[in-house]
């Protein structure tokens, strides 16, 4: 695919996809919800790391609404099923660690993509925002479940209904996102930890992220299970080999990511 409204960069095994409709601070249309499904599924074939960041000054102010003259009669509903689906599940479940490295506002759906990624980190002057009440709408885009798991439940409820700004600081205060760090740090940051982990043990990382979203729904019995189960299977991988022999010869291990 020839991509139109993001870019892609793939390094060492890092892949880094920028949303570059900076015009519009990263709105999200047709063809950029397209584009991203496709780029990022195919990362996850190509490369050993995902990041998602945004150009220019926002990192995706969420829904591109287009004419205002039309926008009332979008069809919603259709549009969530049929797009953005698809992206948020290509994202999620990505066999590769991602992350979602916020340089600017998130807002709408903009925010809820972030939080689909594994790992957000954002600069200190981005802020995340559940906009849709302003326009007689509710949290989409996974909104609603990230939420309430990540931040808490009457946090989350107040940031539908208030439809108010959320600083990074504070965002990571509240567990809503993993890292907020100093604007002129901000891309050294998110750039070692992407390299970090496009050099490291893949399915390692795949069964954490298994194991970790497991734990939301199951016993105790059912996750010691899973646990055996997933650990079992890193047993048996070229990294675990890799990793105790590099201990052993005290080194830094070369791993393959199988």
């Amino acid at each position: 695919m020839n991509y139109e409204t993001i870019t892609v960069d793939v390094t060492d095994g890092l892949a880094v996809l920028t949303l570059n409709r900076a015009d519009v601070m990263n709105a999200l249309n047709t063809q950029m919800r397209a584009e991203m499904t496709h780029a990022v599924k195919d990362a996850g074939q190509t490369a050993r790391a995902l990041v998602m960041t945004g150009a220019g000054r926002a990192f995706c102010s969420g829904q591109d609404l287009g004419d205002r003259a039309n926008a009332a009669h979008v069809d919603l509903e259709r549009t969530l099923r049929d797009e953005y689906e698809p992206l948020l599940d290509a994202i999620y479940n990505s066999p590769i660690p991602t992350i979602a490295a916020v340089n600017g506002a998130a807002a709408g759906a903009g925010a809820n993509i972030a939080l689909a990624a594994d790992v957000v980190i954002a600069a200190e002057s981005a802020f995340f925002m559940q906009a849709f009440s302003r326009i007689g709408l509710i949290p989409d885009a996974g909104g609603t479940y990230w939420m309430p798991r990540q931040m808490g439940f009457a946090k989350a409820m107040g940031a539908a209904l208030f439809a108010e700004k959320t600083p990074a600081r504070e965002a990571a205060d509240l567990g809503l996102i993993w890292e907020c760090v100093a604007d002129d740090e901000f891309e050294a940051v998110w750039r070692k930890r992407g390299a970090h982990l496009a050099k490291g043990p893949t399915l390692s990382y795949r069964n954490i992220k298994k194991a970790l979203r497991a734990s939301m729904s199951n016993t105790l019995d059912e996750q010691l299970a899973l646990e055996a189960k997933l650990q079992g299977e890193c047993g048996n991988s070229r990294d675990f080999k890799e990793g105790v022999l590099a201990f052993l010869e005290k080194r830094s291990p070369n791993y393959e990511g199988r």
